[in-house]
């Protein structure tokens, strides 16, 4: 079985703060968005990455949506995920 891996808390939430400045200088946006989504794919990985990854990418191409917080976010739902898988294996033992 393959350890579920949770990254860092800081590193996703400078993440959020450039997704939410990369319109600041127009043509960063669009790149930003592909960057944004390969990273949240790599980051979180399995289902949640690509998932993630896909509305990451989305949500920094729609205007005025890029202030929702995506990869803290996902980090919170990684956190809780763990949380409750060594809650089961506590359990089983």
């Amino acid at each position: 079985m393959k350890k579920t891996f949770l990254p860092n808390l800081r590193h996703c939430i400078i993440l959020d703060v450039i997704g939410c400045v990369s319109y600041i200088i127009p043509p960063l946006g669009p790149i930003w968005a592909i960057i944004s989504g390969i990273i949240f794919y790599f980051m979180f990985g399995k289902k949640l990455g690509v998932y993630g990854g896909v509305f990451s990418f989305l949500e920094e191409l729609i205007p005025g949506v890029d202030l929702i917080p995506t990869f803290t976010i996902a980090w919170f739902m990684r956190k809780k995920e763990l949380s409750e898988s060594q809650l089961l294996r506590l359990k089983k033992d």
